[in-house]
């Protein structure tokens, strides 16, 4: 799986995500970043990725969309919301052949890519 391209989604201002792209460079991780505020994600894409990562994990509780709307104090369908509102989505999403990862931790990206 080395040389197998990844995917890293979010955008270009959250830290989270150029922690992830620098990630990616310094090791010489071939990758190709999606730009959410350049196109969202497609159900499709939205459903591959829920098949590995229960969509409310992907709800980003800090989002200011959450606070906004006041996710907090209703019941709600995530996968729906995450397709209504791509910006709850919790950034950066890594995917890399059939593995997901959220987040970019230094230690969880080393035991994704397998440096642990």
């Amino acid at each position: 799986m080395k040389n197998t391209v990844c995917q890293i989604i979010g955008t270009k201002k959250n830290s989270d995500t150029k922690k992830a792209i620098r990630y990616c460079k310094e090791r010489s991780i071939p990758f190709h970043f999606v730009d959410l505020h350049e196109r969202f994600l497609s159900v499709g894409e939205l459903q591959n990725i829920f098949s590995a990562v229960a969509p409310i994990d992907m709800i980003d509780t800090d989002s200011t969309v959450y606070k906004k709307r006041g996710y907090a104090f209703m019941e709600f369908d995530p996968m729906e919301e995450l397709i209504e509102y791509p910006f709850l989505l919790k950034i950066p999403v890594i995917r890399r052949a059939s593995k997901i990862l959220v987040g970019a931790d230094s230690k969880e990206l080393d035991r994704f890519f397998g440096k642990d």
